[in-house]
């Protein structure tokens, strides 16, 4: 199983992801057409925090599912938090934020997040 970094732009929120990244989601809704992520779907004991919750801001809109979390010093959303469908914790991680991955190399999967 592969292990990448990630983190927000200026380093303030930094993380570990451990999975396979094979394919990431661009989501239309209202927050994701904005962002510009790429998001990537990890059960949450995939994740490691590695830095303090307090230096992650927390931004929640439409039904309150997600926790879209950002950077109080640059403003990257490096991360979110919420449930599969099935109730299991995950974690979204935005792709765009990890460390020397070739995102030519990943699938693309469109996907309509403005019809949930």
């Amino acid at each position: 199983m592969a292990s990448y970094s990630g983190s927000c732009h200026c380093g303030a929120i930094a993380y570990e992801v451990q999975g396979e990244l094979k394919e990431a989601y661009d989501c239309n809704c209202s927050m994701c057409s904005r962002r510009g992520g790429l998001l990537w779907f990890v059960p949450s004991e995939a994740f490691a925090l590695k830095t303090e919750r307090a230096d992650v801001a927390t931004y929640r809109f439409n039904k309150h599912a997600i926790d879209h979390h950002f950077c109080t010093q640059c403003g990257i959303a490096p991360f979110s938090e919420g449930k599969m469908p099935d109730g299991a914790p995950m974690v979204a991680i935005n792709a765009r934020c990890l460390q020397d991955v070739d995102l030519g190399a990943v699938k693309i999967v469109a996907i309509d997040g403005r019809s949930f």
